[in-house]
């Protein structure tokens, strides 16, 4: 993976490295935390960049039905197509956690851009049950 092109930064949520200093991610870590960064944050949550971040929160007592993970899953592509260009999103699957009851399970496939390595997120969405 091209370092130069993904780049570095501090790692989501910050940390501390081994030697004391600011923990910081490259390559594909930076990547997937930067995506879970957009789904993680609601637009207006940013003063300085407002429309940052995804509606998923709008779905929270939408229960979980077929045209609900649909939505999810286009606000998903959408958020991540505007704010994380690094990454090329081929599909998302919004499906029901088959362990707890209030969890959606987001699984992300996508590549980075100019890599041929298939890669896979799965972000978790807790709801309210119907």
């Amino acid at each position: 993976m091209d370092g130069d092109f993904v780049g570095a930064g501090w790692s989501f949520p910050a940390g501390v490295s081994a030697n004391g200093g600011i923990a910081v991610a490259r390559g594909a870590a930076k990547i997937e935390q930067a995506m879970t960064l957009v789904l993680s944050t609601y637009p207006g949550e940013r003063p300085f960049r407002p429309r940052f971040g995804c509606l998923l929160r709008d779905h929270v007592f939408d229960g979980a039905s077929t045209d609900v993970l649909g939505a999810i899953a286009r606000e998903v592509r959408q958020a991540l197509a505007q704010w994380e260009p690094r990454a090329e999103v081929h599909d998302v699957a919004v499906t029901p956690d088959p362990d707890e009851e209030t969890r959606l399970l987001i699984d992300i496939r996508y590549t980075v851009r100019g890599e041929n390595d298939p890669r896979n997120l799965v972000h978790p969405f807790y709801s309210i049950p119907e």
